[in-house]
């Protein structure tokens, strides 16, 4: 019982040692630091003994806010081993773990309408298919792990959906953009999907109220549909599906 009580969590022992959670969850997958697995994503330490295997050795914390870049390149099963941190959702973008804080109200608002869209639209033209929604993990290639907004997976491509997560392409990927999400979704995101072969990606833009929808054309990103305020969307790949974007931005 008193050794338990000495046990402390990487939040604590980061607060201690003036360090990112980003960085102690570093040294332990790269055993620089001495620690107790509990359980599943459930990592202890004794600060005394974490002070002393670094004794000697440069602390450093450059892995800034919501980026940590390790040592190699992640894949799924590191991201697995990742501890979860309360009000932060993780992902593995080219092998790289992006942290980022939990969604707003707005981008919750937004998803939740778009949804319901969805699902209405792809029940009727693919009975087989499913849409989903965050949190899911999707791996579309070799070390990238997304959480997609909202995504399509068409009825023959089920092949894909496993038990714990979704291995493959889907068909069609909704990112729902944030201040602080802009680059990643907009850059970094819509090359992973196209490399990967997302026949469909879809950015929403609840600030700037716009829906961009760009298609694989001859293996590239073409926009093929696109509004704002409050337009109509038709997307010409998807017959008798219709966006009046002015239901997406009410609550």
């Amino acid at each position: 019982m008193a050794q338990e009580k000495e046990l402390i969590t990487a939040q604590a022992l980061a607060k201690a040692l003036d360090l990112s959670v980003e960085t102690i969850w570093r040294y332990t997958r790269e055993n620089k630091i001495p620690y107790i697995e509990l359980g599943k994503r459930q990592y202890r330490y004794k600060l005394d003994e974490v002070i002393k295997a670094l004794q000697g050795n440069t602390i450093a914390d450059n892995a800034s806010t919501y980026e940590a870049k390790p040592s190699k390149k992640l894949t799924y099963q590191d991201y697995l081993e990742i501890p979860e941190e309360p009000g932060y959702r993780f992902e593995i973008l080219d092998g790289v773990l992006i942290k980022e804080p939990s969604p707003s109200v707005i981008h919750q608002r937004v998803s939740r309408n778009l949804l319901r869209i969805l699902e209405d639209y792809f029940r009727e033209i693919d009975a087989e298919g499913e849409v989903f929604y965050s949190p899911l993990d999707v791996t579309p290639s070799d070390y990238n792990v997304v959480q997609p907004d909202i995504f399509y997976v068409a009825g023959d491509q089920q092949s894909i959906v496993k038990d714990t997560h979704v291995d493959g392409a889907p068909k069609l990927v909704v990112e729902i953009i944030s201040p602080s999400t802009h680059r990643k979704d907009r850059l970094k995101k819509m090359q992973i999907y196209q490399r990967a072969g997302v026949q469909h990606y879809w950015l929403v833009d609840p600030e700037n109220k716009t829906l961009e929808c760009f298609a694989l054309r001859d293996g590239l990103y073409a926009l093929v549909a696109s509004g704002m305020d409050e337009e109509v969307v038709e997307h010409p790949d998807f017959a008798g599906l219709s966006i009046d974007l002015e239901t997406l931005w009410n609550k």
